[in-house]
């Protein structure tokens, strides 16, 4: 049922993207219009998107092994075995 402040939008999108995004829907007891008002909803209660989007970046401790990394630094190993590293991990206490 649509009122008078209703209004239409066209998106395009992957076909089976739609296609996949509408079977978990329908497993969810909705249809299409009303998972997108449900985001729409969200995004306006949450001022932004309702979900984390970021970039694949590494945090701090994968940036700062990757750095001592390139300049020789705190590298250990490689081990033969779990024994060898296990002596090394020891050690460094």
């Amino acid at each position: 049922m649509t009122s008078k402040t209703d209004t239409s939008m066209t998106i395009r999108m992957n076909k089976d993207v739609k296609q996949q995004a509408q079977q978990i829907f329908t497993d969810l007891g909705m249809d299409m219009t009303t998972a997108v008002n449900v985001f729409l909803r969200q995004a306006i209660r949450y001022r932004g998107f309702p979900f984390d989007v970021t970039l694949d970046a590494p945090n701090e401790v994968t940036l700062t092994a990757m750095e001592n990394a390139v300049n020789g630094r705190d590298i250990y190993g490689p081990f033969d075995s779990v024994e060898a590293l296990m002596e090394d991990l020891n050690a460094q206490n």
